[in-house]
């Protein structure tokens, strides 16, 4: 029998059965956070390092998953997340949106703080924020060789929602499909700090899907004002410091070199980094860190007469996603020089808060202990 009849046979055997037996459609969560002013900033930036920055923010909103979704595909300016099963909670939709719109936002302002950087401008001329659809219905989960694909009526309705007739650009928009898995009184509580509005488009051949939306930007009001006074916006934080016995610009070249990490950076066991973009702007490098690996990015450095900021994003590490390692060093005189490292945090990624203080407890060490053996690693070089 040729392959041609074979098909044909298994198309055959395929409409004898049950319809029931060929719908595999599962209950599912269709999450899409979609980047607003993309194609301006890119079109606009005429900038080597925009797709970098638009990457680095398709990152953070991959690490700012607090739902436990599965990305299905990425495209563009957009992701696409799922979650198999019951719907989340009303409150916990709205953590989620909060979660992605701040780490975002803050993320941006921190970049922004460059003033005298072609990217920046064009970055501030796109003004990129987000829009979030939020669609509740039934899917087939596909794999198509090392590829998951999401394929049903709901899938092409989230992806069409995107479109829609909301004026602006900032705003979650859920449709009836997952506000009618929720309690009205409980959707009233969790989304008081905003409004929601009814509204409805007609799509072709799918026909009025209705929904509601809310504005985002109220949740400004959450983000930091510290940036307007040219620091770094704050989140979560913990701090140490600590006076090294050499100069500042001597504590700089060994922070920034990445062979040097497993010196002194506790719980390092190796480093992997492209020795021939070791020095670039946006160079990434992994870190062995204990039992696991985490990525980090050189994101910013900033040298001026007084002090040197230098900036890197940590990523994949599962505890605290979206969070940042901080580096300050103020010149005391010619040989001595006051070192803070800062470690900055969205969140703590566990429901538990005897879990969320313990690891908090377990940073503290582990930043003072890396500060006691980045001073004296420092020490014993220049004294070598």
């Amino acid at each position: 029998m040729s392959l041609l009849e074979d098909l044909r046979a298994a198309r055959r055997l395929a409409g004898m059965r049950p319809v029931e037996a060929l719908d595999d459609a599962e209950p599912a969560l269709l999450f899409i956070p979609d980047i607003s002013g993309f194609t301006r900033f890119i079109e606009e930036a005429d900038h080597p390092q925009a797709p970098h920055l638009v990457a680095d923010l398709l990152e953070i909103l991959v690490e700012a998953n607090t739902l436990d979704m599965e990305v299905a595909e990425i495209q563009g300016d957009a992701i696409l997340f799922y979650r198999l099963g019951e719907p989340p909670s009303a409150a916990e939709m709205v953590e989620q949106c909060r979660r992605v719109f701040l780490d975002f936002q803050n993320y941006l302002k921190m970049v922004a703080r460059d003033t005298g950087s072609e990217l920046v401008a064009a970055l501030q001329d796109a003004d990129l924020t987000l829009k979030i659809v939020v669609h509740y219905g039934r899917v087939s989960v596909s794999q198509i060789r090392n590829f998951t694909k999401l394929l049903g009526r709901d899938v092409i309705v989230a992806h069409r929602l995107l479109k829609n007739n909301v004026t602006g650009s900032e705003y979650i928009l859920l449709t009836e499909d997952y506000l009618s898995t929720q309690p009205p009184a409980e959707l009233a509580r969790c989304f008081s700090w905003t409004r929601l509005q009814q509204s409805a488009t007609v799509y072709d051949y799918l026909g009025e899907i209705s929904y509601r939306y809310a504005y985002l930007t109220p949740l400004r009001l959450l983000l930091q004002t510290e940036s307007d006074n040219g620091k770094l916006p704050t989140t979560c934080r913990i701090k140490v410091r600590r006076v090294a016995n050499v100069p500042a610009t001597f504590a700089f070249r060994v922070l920034t070199n990445f062979r040097l990490r497993p010196r002194w950076l506790a719980g390092t066991s190796a480093v992997h980094y492209d020795i021939t973009k070791a020095y670039r702007p946006g160079t990434s490098y992994k870190l062995d860190l204990y039992n696991g690996q985490i990525d980090l990015q050189a994101v910013q450095r900033i040298v001026a007469d007084d002090h040197i900021e230098y900036v890197e994003k940590v990523s994949h590490w599962r505890l605290f996603p979206n969070s940042m390692l901080i580096y300050y060093i103020e010149e005391v005189d010619d040989q001595h020089c006051l070192i803070s490292i800062e470690f900055r945090y969205g969140h703590v990624a566990s429901p538990l808060r005897t879990i969320r203080r313990g690891q908090l407890r377990r940073l503290r060490r582990w930043l003072g202990q890396s500060m006691r053996q980045l001073t004296a690693f420092c020490e014993g070089l220049v004294i070598g």
